[in-house]
């Protein structure tokens, strides 16, 4: 498969992703020739990986002083304690601005491995190795780091940049099927927020890409993703105004999340792909989204069998306690709650634009299940 890269260009840093298949162990080289002087590397790992995708990162970075920390990826362990216990360790061991973390894994193992750089003598270099489709797509790009509080998810937490991304295609093939569909759900976001034609592609391509994982479609859709990712960062790096767009139907989902406590009964990608069809039905309900378009982002769900029924995964009881959280959303700036809705497929509302009242959320939630 041909190598492809992009380069994000933000105020703070431009940085290039790399993307192809089996390009791990050419990572080496791309230390070398893109953040020379690196002496100690730091890998922030997923524990539950092959030990064949660990075994060729390490073999390329033979030159170099390697330390491998371990972590079995869940929300409960992004938080400040083990944050801690790492930064101590790379203190303890020396670790200079001028050397490296390099995060292998999915979202989790990335947020938390670029609080860790960021932190560490106010900036270690940092290099991201994503390696679930979720974290190819959304996770790895635009410098989001965070660890979750008792009081919800990523509200502890900074923008630091990474030196580059090395996106594997290869290394999605030990994936779940949920994992995958996870990671689709971002592909979708992307889509219905900024490019109708990519949307109109995932609903001849869908199938390919989550049940048959044909490489060429899963890379295309990545990097389409990507594209739209980096747009909007460019234009947004710390979320001020436009970058608040990537987060329709994530006010709704991090709510479902912290509501299940963070269980493996509802995963990230699941969370946002509920919360992306309640706010597609808030958007009809309101008047913005047109019942044909409604219709149609139903029909791809229904397709390619993506969760969309709140009332199947939670109880009415629930609400009361899913509202709560969503009223703790870092991105509210008053005791309303701050979402993005469709316009139609393909454009949003405005960023800061569209607030509601909790009761009018708890009201609209508790119709489905009535």
């Amino acid at each position: 498969m041909k190598k492809n890269k992009l380069i994000v260009k933000t105020k703070s840093k431009n940085y290039p992703i790399f993307f192809g298949n089996n390009i791990i162990n050419s990572t080496g080289t791309l230390i070398e020739k893109n953040i020379p002087g690196v002496k100690k590397i730091c890998i922030i790992s997923d524990g539950r990986l092959p030990r064949l995708i660990l075994k060729k990162l390490t073999s390329s970075l033979k030159k170099y002083k390697i330390i491998i920390y371990k972590l079995k990826p869940s929300e409960k362990i992004k938080n400040i304690s083990i944050a801690t216990k790492i930064i101590e360790k790379l203190l303890n061991e020396n670790f200079n601005k001028s050397d490296c973390v390099i995060s292998l894994g999915g979202g989790i193992i990335g947020d938390l491995s670029a609080f860790v750089s960021n932190l560490t003598k106010r900036g270690l270099k940092f290099i991201n190795i994503p390696t679930t489709l979720l974290a190819q797509v959304d996770a790895s790009i635009g410098g989001k780091t965070g660890v979750n509080s008792k009081q919800g998810k990523n509200l502890i937490g900074t923008f630091y940049q990474p030196d580059f991304i090395l996106s594997d295609v290869s290394t999605l093939k030990s994936l779940s099927q949920r994992e995958i569909v996870s990671g689709y759900g971002e592909i979708l976001k992307h889509s219905l927020i900024q490019n109708k034609k990519l949307f109109f592609w995932l609903l001849k391509n869908g199938k390919k890409i989550i049940y048959k994982r044909n490489n060429f479609f899963l890379k295309e859709s990545i990097i389409k993703s990507c594209k739209i990712k980096c747009k909007v960062v460019e234009k947004d790096e710390k979320e001020k105004d436009l970058r608040m767009i990537l987060n329709f139907g994530h006010t709704f989902g991090h709510g479902f999340e912290a509501a299940k406590n963070f269980s493996k009964s509802l995963n990230h990608g699941e969370a946002v792909l509920l919360g992306m069809m309640i706010a597609s039905d808030l958007s009809y309900k309101r008047g913005k989204l047109t019942y044909k378009e409604l219709s149609l982002i139903k029909k791809h769900y229904r397709d390619l069998k993506l969760p969309m029924h709140i009332n199947k995964i939670f109880k009415k009881t629930d609400i009361k306690k899913i509202v709560n959280f969503m009223k703790k959303d870092k991105k509210n700036v008053s005791e309303k709650i701050n979402l993005i809705l469709l316009n139609k497929i393909g454009k949003t509302t405005k960023p800061k634009e569209y607030f509601l009242e909790d009761k009018v959320i708890k009201k609209f939630l508790t119709s489905y299940f009535s």
